[in-house]
Parts: structure tokens; sequence; C-alpha cells
């Protein structure tokens, strides 16, 4: 079943290569989506695709060296929408 998880990541997560680590990361998986960083110091991250590779997307994530960085993972999801193409960096 194809889903879409948006996650709010707080903790060190700016100013420490969060959202390019995560588009590689991003590269070997099955996902679609975007990072971006938040006015208010999170990181914002969607992940579109099959809900286990989304899932073993997200604990990839945590298993790079940023896992160091987050303090807590806010993770809502939902039904995909098709809507991304790539996994890409919002500014």
């Amino acid at each position: 079943m194809r889903k879409c998880a948006t996650v709010f990541y707080t903790g060190r997560v700016q100013g420490v290569g969060f959202r390019y680590t995560a588009r590689e990361v991003a590269c070997g998986y099955e996902v679609t989506g975007y990072v971006c960083n938040l006015l208010d110091g999170r990181v914002e991250l969607a992940a579109e695709g099959e809900q286990e590779e989304v899932q073993a997307f997200l604990e990839g994530i945590r298993a790079s060296q940023l896992g160091s960085h987050i303090r807590h993972a806010d993770v809502n999801w939902r039904e995909a929408t098709g809507e991304f193409n790539g996994f890409d960096i919002r500014y």
C-alpha cells in the first residue's frame, strides 16, 4: 500500500548537512518527496512510496550520521497522492 510520511525532526538538525544527507539516503530507496529547513529550527521531510519502503528509508536516516543529531521525530502518515517526482531539497 502506498503511503506518505511527513516527518518533523527536532534537535541539531540544521547546519549539519541534514538535507543533503537525506537526499543521498533517499537514492537507496524507492521513495519520492522532499526535505526542507523550517524557520523554527526543525527539518520537514515528506516521503512517499510503499509503506515498508518509506519506513526503511526513515530508519536509514536514523542509522546514518544524522541519527546523532535527531532528538525527536514526529511522524504523520497519510495516503499517497503521487504528487512528487524524485526526492528534492526545498528551499
